[in-house]
């Protein structure tokens, strides 16, 4: 088995990110009436991907149950304390264009990506039969996953071109990620185990302290109904892929 499967396949889950390009086509209104429905969505897949995706793998691969929670609690730590700096750094001399969380959303799906490219590479050298169906689960998490993050940015300030830009770049972690866990499958797999639950506690952070926040600041009932049902639907999402994925 050579690289070029591996990495191809990274490159098509890298791409998926580029998924907001659709937004392109909307005015300007009407994006803003769906943004915040993006929001809520993106929410409910961070706290659907850290609960039902990243620790589960984490605690099946742990030699203990308690290790995990508390790498939990450092990547929740890590991302109050890089929030805090984000903050003074940008906003503390005035009005902040680009919400914080932005940059945060940015730092744990570039972690996220890192982990899946590690996966897609490992299993490739395993068989190619399963780094095939590896690469289309992943596929299957991260359109949800890449729309919600998409939204994210968009509604902290980024440009729709800067939104795509960004998202694109930290998807491409995975390519890197991909060819690490190829060549150095067998000596990763504590690396990985630490990443995964930092990530999750990145993903919680993010979605309770930013995220749901702003889903409670809607003045309208209809806006608030609709971001809560789209919070509801980003985890139910990623309890089926969970599911479907372990069939």
């Amino acid at each position: 088995m050579n690289l070029l499967w591996p990495v191809s396949a990274s490159i098509v889950v890298s791409l998926i990110s580029l998924v907001g390009i659709f937004s392109l086509l909307l005015n300007e209104k009407l994006l803003r009436e769906i943004l915040i429905l993006l929001v809520g969505f993106g929410a409910g897949g961070l706290i659907g991907g850290a609960f039902l995706h990243l620790l589960p793998e984490t605690l099946e691969h742990s030699a203990d149950y308690l290790t995990p929670f508390i790498y939990v609690i450092l990547g929740f730590m890590l991302f109050f304390i890089l929030e805090k700096y984000f903050y003074w750094r940008h906003c503390h001399k005035g009005k902040c264009e680009i919400h914080t969380f932005t940059y945060l959303n940015l730092v744990g799906d570039g972690i996220h990506n890192f982990i899946d490219g590690l996966i897609i590479g490992t299993s490739f050298v395993l068989d190619i039969k399963v780094g095939l169906a590896a690469t289309f689960a992943i596929i299957l998490h991260e359109i949800p996953q890449e729309l919600g993050d998409f939204g994210v940015l968009l509604y902290g300030g980024f440009s729709k071109s800067k939104a795509l830009f960004y998202n694109f770049l930290s998807a491409t972690t995975a390519i890197i990620g991909t060819i690490i866990g190829f060549y150095f499958s067998h000596r990763f797999n504590g690396f990985s185990n630490f990443l995964l639950p930092v990530a999750a506690g990145g993903f919680i952070y993010i979605a309770s302290c930013d995220l749901i926040p702003e889903l409670h600041r809607q003045p309208k009932l209809k806006d608030a109904i609709l971001s809560m049902l789209f919070f509801i639907f980003g985890i139910v999402l990623m309890l089926w892929l969970k599911i479907s994925h372990q069939h």
